[in-house]
């Protein structure tokens, strides 16, 4: 498997391009081009991973690793939000706590949301799963994944 590139294939539930990027082996970036770029390849195991998961919602991607470029107290809003199983869900208020930030303080609260705003790696990280947070993904893709895991 290639360890470094840009991956991109259709999805046949969006009807646009996936499109995944891996440096080192790791996903480092999730994003959903209008259409897949000249110079991407099709065929990654990390991209048929997000794919299955968004095309047929079969997949657990708590294995896929990431390289995570984002300040340390959003990676730990992320890394927790990871632990959130498939067809589950949590708010805000309960991803704070998850992170080891502190509930009583008004700033905690701004960190989660923009955590998930920033989500460089939305799918693998499932910001789709809190309720009450904004997600990096457009909005289809966020319905896409909630309908595929009954939420």
């Amino acid at each position: 498997m290639p360890v470094s590139g840009i991956y991109a294939r259709e999805s046949s539930t969006l009807g646009r391009p996936v499109q995944v990027g891996v440096v080192s082996g790791k996903v480092i970036d999730v994003s959903f081009p209008n259409s897949v770029p000249a110079d991407a390849e099709s065929d990654h195991d990390h991209l048929d991973a997000v794919l299955a998961a968004i095309d047929r919602g079969e997949t657990d991607l708590s294995s896929v690793p990431i390289g995570l470029t984002v300040p340390t107290d959003q990676r730990s809003v992320l890394e927790s939000l990871r632990n959130v199983p498939r067809g589950d869900t949590v708010d805000v208020g309960l991803l704070v706590r998850m992170a080891g930030l502190d509930p009583k303080d008004d700033d905690s609260e701004r960190v989660v949301r923009e955590a998930l705003a920033a989500n460089p790696v939305p799918v693998v990280v499932p910001d789709h799963r809190v309720t009450d947070g904004p997600s990096a993904a457009p909005d289809d893709v966020v319905e896409a994944l909630r309908t595929s895991e009954g939420i």
